[in-house]
């Protein structure tokens, strides 16, 4: 056998090399470097609070039951007990929708944990709703809850969708049947009385019930006044328009549980910088569910 010069240490055993680092290839990283800040800024604000998770829908994007994917996927690491942060911005949407993803999230809490619902911009009727069911609501000057009078969307005689607010419509089917009442023999009052589809006021009264009995079942939880938080809230006298603020100093003479942070404060220049990426993230018709290990555009 010939030993060619130079190859005598081939026969040496060599030193296993650790294993290289598996790094994320540039592009990738360039492609979710805007998801990376969201989530460093997520853990820059968990480190003097508890778990964040976040919840941001489009002007478009209603609460809908497929947003459970999205609060299941946030909730997967969730330890048991374990207090959570929720921020939360929407437009508002499906009442039973709403139960279910609140529901998950007290589930995840435990009903003697703790939730506290972050509103950094707006939280619209079901998304109020939600927020009943949090021990703490954190709001600023920018913050606003809603009204939960509840609005159906029904058929015109033209096929158009044509948005009805429940309880005007029943307050009006009141007026005309006490009219009815103290004139009966006034045709207007008769007219204006048949003009109204028992069907539709069945309908609606069924769905006003639904709204008041679910506000009264979450704030019944928290040891409030339910009752009246939830007339309060599906007063049309004082908040004639669904879409109108109920602003922080309001929701706390109402009887909710506000927790006041100034624009100024160093935390909430947090939470605002964080909705600020996550709104540019989406689209009108999107929503995105995104925590320190969880990013969902839908």
């Amino acid at each position: 056998m010939t030993i060619t010069e130079g190859t005598e240490d081939d026969s040496q055993p060599v030193a296993p090399q650790p294993p290289r680092a598996i790094e994320k290839t540039p592009m990738f990283t360039a492609m979710h470097a805007a998801r990376y800040q969201r989530q460093t800024l997520i853990r820059d604000i968990e480190t003097d609070n508890p778990k964040l998770l976040c919840y941001v829908a489009g002007t478009k994007a209603a609460v809908d039951r497929a947003d459970t994917l999205g609060f299941v996927d946030m909730l997967h690491n969730v330890t048991p007990g374990e207090p959570i942060d929720l921020m939360l911005h929407t437009p508002g949407g499906d009442v039973d929708a709403a139960e279910k993803l609140i529901t998950l999230v007290r589930s995840a809490t435990g009903e003697q944990g703790q939730l506290r619902v972050i509103v950094p911009d707006y939280a619209k009727s079901a998304g109020t709703l939600m927020a009943l069911g949090a021990n703490t609501i954190v709001m600023s000057d920018s913050s606003e809850l809603g009204p939960i009078d509840p609005q159906v969307s029904l058929k015109d005689g033209n096929g158009n969708d044509v948005i009805h607010s429940v309880l005007t419509y029943l307050n009006a089917f009141q007026e005309a049947r006490q009219s009815l009442r103290d004139a009966p023999d006034d045709p207007a009052n008769r007219i204006s009385f048949e003009k109204f589809d028992p069907t539709m006021v069945r309908k609606f009264s069924s769905v006003r019930d639904r709204a008041r009995l679910f506000a009264e079942n979450l704030l019944k939880r928290r040891g409030l006044n339910f009752s009246k938080i939830a007339s309060d809230l599906m007063d049309i006298n004082a908040y004639p328009s669904h879409g109108q603020m109920i602003g922080w100093e309001a929701a706390q003479k109402i009887g909710l549980n506000v927790s006041y942070v100034p624009l100024t404060g160093s935390l909430w220049r947090k939470y605002w910088s964080l909705y600020c990426h996550l709104r540019l993230a989406i689209e009108s018709d999107q929503r995105i569910f995104e925590s320190n290990y969880v990013s969902l555009v839908m």
